[in-house]
């Protein structure tokens, strides 16, 4: 490895006039954020859906409405180790729903428990929506009218029943 010689030619003044000047003057300027390309929307993580039924708390309230985000490998992951999910495999969707449902209605812990109280066919429609976001990354569809042959496109987060 070689070794350079650097000498402090001029390095006095630039110190000197450094400290004269005043310290909002020295304070660097934040380089403004990175252009962001126009073509590329922003990612959404957070999608909002309505189940067919609802899900009914132990007060009697029903809750329709709610939201689940993307999911994350370590989501995917954390129910292989889950002792209920040894026991029985088909477990699997509720431990994995549990954590991935944001909010339900006015319900903000959303827990296994919860997702075992729901009926089958609200499951079934979490089950098929986490699957479409997050393989997907929409929750929009194209379909084709079984009458006139129309081709359209529907979003199946869910509006009111019948819409999804």
């Amino acid at each position: 490895m070689r070794r350079r010689t650097v000498t402090s030619g001029g390095l006095d003044e630039v110190l000197d006039t450094l400290a004269a000047t005043p310290p909002a003057a020295q304070e660097p300027v934040p380089a403004p954020p990175p252009a962001r390309d126009r073509d590329q929307p922003d990612l959404r993580t957070e999608f909002e859906f309505e189940l067919p039924r609802g899900y009914v708390d132990d007060a009697g309230q029903v809750h329709r409405r709610g939201s689940m985000r993307l999911a994350t490998a370590r989501d995917e992951l954390r129910p292989q180790i889950d002792l209920r999910v040894k026991e029985n495999p088909a477990y699997l969707s509720v431990v994995l729903l549990s954590q991935v449902i944001t909010q339900l209605g006015t319900i903000t812990d959303v827990h296994a428990g919860v997702v075992e109280r729901m009926y089958a066919t609200d499951v079934a429609f979490l089950q098929d929506f986490y699957r479409r976001i997050n393989s997907e990354g929409h929750t929009h569809a194209a379909v084709t009218c079984p009458l006139c042959h129309g081709a359209f496109e529907v979003d199946l987060s869910g509006g009111r029943l019948g819409e999804s």
